[in-house]
């Protein structure tokens, strides 16, 4: 594939990312705008990594986007659980599942 294909890729990622983004209007809740927003940023960023990989070559950036689709994946998941309870009305404790920890080390 061609540089010129990569670009109009990663254009039509970034704007389905910030269509995602704006997607769920205002919930009057900071948590939850914040992860309706979040989740569709992240799948943009395993989308700009999976491109990266059809068409990069240098060793370490390729790495660098498995680690990335790796952990926003995971990222994912527990951003969109914890959407569905907050949505529902469940606990709201920090420690309530699922956990958001870091997925990347210190």
């Amino acid at each position: 594939m061609s540089y010129e294909a990569f670009t109009r890729a990663m254009h039509a990622g970034m704007e389905k990312m910030m269509l995602g983004m704006h997607a769920g209007g205002q919930s009057g809740s900071p948590d939850v705008d914040f992860l309706a927003m979040m989740i569709p940023h992240h799948a943009g960023a395993v989308e700009m990594a999976r491109l990266l990989l059809v068409h990069g070559r240098d060793p370490l950036v390729r790495q660098l986007a498995e680690e990335i689709i790796a952990g926003q994946s995971t990222e994912i998941a527990a951003m969109r659980q914890r959407l569905v309870r907050l949505r529902a009305g469940q606990e709201a404790e920090p420690d309530g599942f699922p956990a958001l920890g870091a997925t990347r080390g210190p």
